[in-house]
């Protein structure tokens, strides 16, 4: 996995009440060292107690 880059996301941590960073992370599916396909996901972390979160919608 491949960090992309960093956005300041909108909202605070429920947690602590920190920031949260909204990071992009490319995925890749490997078969033999040869890459099939590649995916891009978004992940929320937050910047005081570093924990991952979810969003529900």
């Amino acid at each position: 996995k491949k960090e992309i880059g960093r956005k300041v996301a909108p909202g605070a941590c429920p947690y602590c009440g920190g920031k949260v960073q909204a990071v992009d992370v490319e995925g890749r599916l490997r078969f033999c060292f040869l890459s099939i396909c590649f995916r891009l996901k978004r992940k929320y972390i937050c910047t005081l107690c570093s924990r991952r979160l979810v969003l529900y919608s």
